[in-house]
């Protein structure tokens, strides 16, 4: 799943390290799901979208798979 994550906290000039203690993870989860190593809960992901004030689909880009 492709997010738009990094692009979004730096739009607002947070850093790795603000963010993961707002949302009570660790800098480590930040990076992985910026970096789509990482596909977030979908508590995590409903805390995500609030934070930044968007719909989860603004944040995260579903792709299925291709048979």
């Amino acid at each position: 799943m492709k997010n738009h994550l990094e692009e979004l906290r730096k739009a607002r000039g947070i850093r790795q390290e603000d963010l993961a203690r707002d949302l009570q993870v660790s800098r480590q989860t930040i990076s992985s799901l910026e970096k789509g190593r990482y596909n977030p809960s979908i508590q995590l992901a409903f805390k995500i979208a609030r934070y930044f004030h968007l719909t989860i689909e603004d944040v995260f880009v579903f792709e299925e798979e291709q048979s």
